[in-house]
């Protein structure tokens, strides 16, 4: 969705006696142009993938900015809030693991979202995540979301034709009221390929501590990878606004995927705060902020490499 175009060499800081740049530095262009472009899972290139040695390295760093970035938002009151949907298996939980690894554990909140409870059927599908949100300045990570009303809600039938067709406007006009106040929003779909998904679906039931992630509806839910794929589609055409973008994030390389799920989360971040008048700088430990130039581009320049297996 994004590239990197430039890079700012004008702010260093030092971690455990080493000095990186600051990632929020990197200039981000939407490739998409200004009138944003339909996504379409078709043309993503499942193959992209990272060393491990080069994954730990902008691992570290990126991780190091999440942490000031949350620091950040709780100075100036804003809330974000993250979306992840995706297909089973597709690193959901293993990204926002590495998100939220380094960060003030009071500050964020995960909401695993599950089929509503009785109770909660008395409401507007919305209403739940509603009383969900975070407060100003805190961190709200979705794992599922509203999104469901019009992919495994329309999918299985529980929701009717006029209800998920519906459910797109109200979508919009529920992020719309979010991002014009004091919240942030950015929405992550993760994507694998079949023969991945299965690779890891039987990864899971040979291993006790993976085993309980594993349940019969994951299994069937892969005979109807076709109906999700066309749902999420029509998703993206419909709900990709520039407030509350969609990311999809190539996931058949784990190691890849959270350090874009990082990246791209730090990037919006920053353009939302320029947006507000605001600039994202080291809230850490200004003691360690140095300005000089840096000849080291080992982070920009490192490309993810290609699989030879291309999706089809």
């Amino acid at each position: 969705m994004y590239r990197v175009v430039s890079l700012k060499l004008s702010t260093i800081y030092h971690l455990n006696g080493h000095a990186y740049i600051s990632l929020v530095q990197w200039k981000y262009t939407n490739v998409r142009s200004e009138v944003l472009m339909t996504q379409n899972l078709n043309d993503l290139d499942l193959s992209v993938n990272l060393d491990k040695k080069m994954y730990k390295k902008k691992l570290k760093v990126l991780q190091y900015e999440m942490l000031n970035a949350q620091q950040f938002l709780l100075n100036n009151k804003i809330g974000l809030i993250l979306v992840f949907e995706g297909m089973d298996a597709a690193g959901k939980g293993g990204a926002i693991k590495r998100l939220i690894e380094r960060v003030d554990p009071r500050g964020y909140v995960v909401h695993p979202i599950s089929a509503p409870q009785p109770h909660e059927l008395r409401y507007n599908y919305l209403q739940r995540f509603w009383r969900k949100l975070p407060q100003h300045g805190q961190i709200a990570i979705f794992d599922r979301s509203w999104y469901g009303r019009v992919l495994v809600e329309r999918i299985e039938g529980f929701a009717t034709n006029e209800e998920w067709s519906r459910a797109y406007e109200e979508m919009n006009n529920f992020e719309k009221i979010l991002t014009a106040g004091d919240y942030i929003v950015i929405k992550f779909w993760l994507q694998v390929s079949d023969e991945e998904q299965l690779k890891r679906f039987k990864e899971r039931e040979q291993d006790p501590y993976k085993s309980w992630k594993l349940t019969d509806e994951d299994w069937r839910n892969r005979e109807k990878t076709p109906l999700y794929v066309e749902a999420a589609n029509e998703m993206f055409e419909k709900t990709d606004k520039k407030n509350a973008p969609w990311v999809l994030i190539p996931g058949d390389d784990k190691k890849y995927a959270r350090v874009q799920v990082l990246q791209e989360t730090l990037a919006h971040i920053e353009r939302e705060a320029k947006k507000r008048g605001l600039h994202l700088t080291n809230v850490l430990d200004k003691a360690h902020l140095e300005d000089a130039e840096s000849s080291s581009l080992e982070l920009l320049e490192e490309k993810p490499k290609k699989q030879k297996q291309k999706m089809k």
